[in-house]
């Protein structure tokens, strides 16, 4: 039984609402890339504390006043994974599963996804934010930068799509 999904253009609308719902109470829009890294620091800060005071890159981070678990963003991303789980749960969607193609194996699939999230997520860093951050709320703030963001996502997407469609399609 194939469960029905939301209409893409009630989706997109109820995404703008959330947008700017952000803007208006945070001042700040989306963006998933910065909780990862606030994430990242607070493990080296306990891990290695020293390490984390000492380094060019966590010393910006670490500190009494500046503690990365209090950013907006680690909030933010716990509200898309409970809701995700929400979502699929009210949906019936909720199970254990990999959706592949089945001329590939759900390891291969895997495998796939963990390299181009790994990817991303390195592309983010150096783009200085992810689709949400940079493109969608830097679209919507009317900056160049989303513009080009979201194009380069997806001109690089539609440019690589045919080396990769014969593990979707």
């Amino acid at each position: 039984m194939k469960t029905k999904y939301m209409n893409p253009y009630l989706a997109g609308v109820l995404l703008g609402l959330v947008l700017l719902m952000a803007f208006f109470f945070s001042g700040r829009g989306l963006g998933a890339s910065g909780a990862v890294k606030s994430v990242v620091v607070a493990a080296v800060e306990v891990v290695a504390p020293g390490h984390a005071a000492n380094s060019s890159f966590y010393s910006k981070y670490v500190g009494e006043d500046k503690s990365p678990m209090k950013a907006w963003l680690v909030f933010e991303m716990i509200g898309v994974l409970v809701g995700g789980f929400l979502s699929g749960a009210f949906s019936g969607r909720l199970k254990w599963k990999v959706e592949h193609f089945p001329g590939i194996t759900a390891n291969r699939r895997l495998v796939f996804a963990g390299i181009g999230g790994v990817l991303f997520g390195y592309g983010s860093q150096l783009g200085r934010g992810c689709t949400s951050g940079s493109a969608l709320s830097g679209m919507a703030s009317l900056s160049v930068a989303g513009f080009v963001s979201m194009m380069a996502i997806f001109g690089t997407a539609f440019a690589l799509a045919f080396f990769f469609r014969k593990n979707w399609i």
